[in-house]
């Protein structure tokens, strides 16, 4: 469903999109993030919890870019449907591994409304871990809602609907390596 216009724009479904972050700005910001939580966590062994689908590109070559002893796990969660948040969150795969006292990160591509994050900050607070700081690819402080400490950042971005590298317009575009935002 993912059909190429140019170099610059493609179709999603029934959307036009233009190129917006191209691989090298992703790669680099990700370096970045992963080079503050090298040295943050130095000597300690904490746990990433990814959320799928979309953070998954973020987090394998965030995984790349460490140097330190960790452990990776996945949760599934939903709030959006077609280009809009639904604002309900619904948890759809849960976490197997305990986090009692650990050191939690969660890797997130994106964080807009914070409704989703806030849900599972929640949730995992009340297993008790030690601590719980997020990682996240892209946020839109525009469109932030909620009042929770946001610890990695790779790039701030406008409010703009954008897909690639990770993120969909219902499931297509996630495999696209540049970030493409919606042509209104």
């Amino acid at each position: 469903m993912t059909t190429a216009y140019s170099k610059n724009t493609i179709k999603v479904i029934d959307k036009n999109f233009e190129i917006f972050i191209h691989n090298s700005e992703i790669e680099s910001a990700i370096k970045n993030v992963a080079d503050k939580i090298n040295i943050d966590y130095s000597g300690k062994k904490p746990l990433f919890i990814v959320i799928l689908n979309g953070a998954f590109m973020f987090a394998a070559d965030l995984m790349k870019n460490l140097n330190i002893d960790c452990e990776v796990s996945f949760v599934k969660l939903s709030s959006y449907q077609g280009t809009k948040s639904t604002e309900k969150v619904k948890k759809i795969i849960g976490l197997n591994e305990s986090i009692v006292g650990r050191n939690i990160i969660i890797v997130e591509d994106i964080i807009d409304s914070g409704i989703t994050m806030e849900n599972l900050l929640q949730e995992m607070n009340l297993l008790k871990p030690s601590d719980i700081k997020i990682a996240t690819l892209l946020f839109k402080p525009a469109a932030f809602q909620k009042d929770f400490k946001i610890h990695y950042i790779g790039l701030d971005i406008p409010n703009d609907f954008i897909v690639g590298y990770g993120l969909d317009y219902d499931g297509y575009g996630r495999n696209l390596p540049d970030i493409y935002k919606l042509v209104e």
